[in-house]
């Protein structure tokens, strides 16, 4: 029980955290919208490097990419609340019950993984060279979140969540 417990109380602190970046991002909308200016400007990246030809000028592009990554916060959020909320009501449900409990869980990390990663690190940090501006450089803190968000996916997945008592280890030795 304690394993299942655990299990959903990482997800709902995924939940908690997604939240608290979209909300962030939606109430300070013009200091957070500043950053993906910038990184979609290119404009502290190395002088005169080679892929500035990547840049994006059109500020509506930078509003609607800008939109696109709160909504798949919101989004990992709502699936993370949702799914740690099933993980609890599943908690003694039998070990075919609560993994089918995992679904919502599993949707919510997977898609905060792909956010700060793809979103984050692949685009803004190689894409457009966010690793290159000491001013607007998120790939530390993207790098923080996807590993975090990944780690619980990985322990959410395991298969060691069984209600039943594990067999003793020396009936098992002796192959029972």
């Amino acid at each position: 029980m304690v394993i299942r417990l655990s299990k959903s109380a990482m997800v709902l602190a995924m939940a908690f955290f997604a939240t608290l970046v979209a909300f962030g991002n939606i109430t300070d909308y013009a200091t957070n919208f500043g950053f993906v200016h910038h990184v979609f400007l290119m404009d502290t990246t190395f002088p005169g490097n080679g892929l500035m030809y990547r840049a994006i000028e059109a500020e509506w592009l930078h509003h609607l990419g800008y939109a696109c990554i709160i909504a798949l916060e919101a989004v990992t959020a709502v699936l993370c609340w949702i799914g740690g909320s099933k993980l609890l009501r599943a908690r003694h449900a039998d070990a075919a019950g609560f993994r089918a409990a995992k679904k919502w869980a599993i949707a919510g990390l997977t898609l905060g993984f792909l956010t700060w990663q793809v979103g984050f690190m692949s685009v803004g940090g190689e894409w457009f060279g966010m690793w290159m501006s000491k001013e607007w450089n998120g790939v530390p803190d993207a790098f923080r979140f996807f590993v975090t968000l990944l780690l619980v996916l990985i322990y959410l997945t395991m298969d060691n969540d069984s209600l039943a008592a594990p067999e003793s280890a020396p009936a098992q030795a002796a192959g029972r």
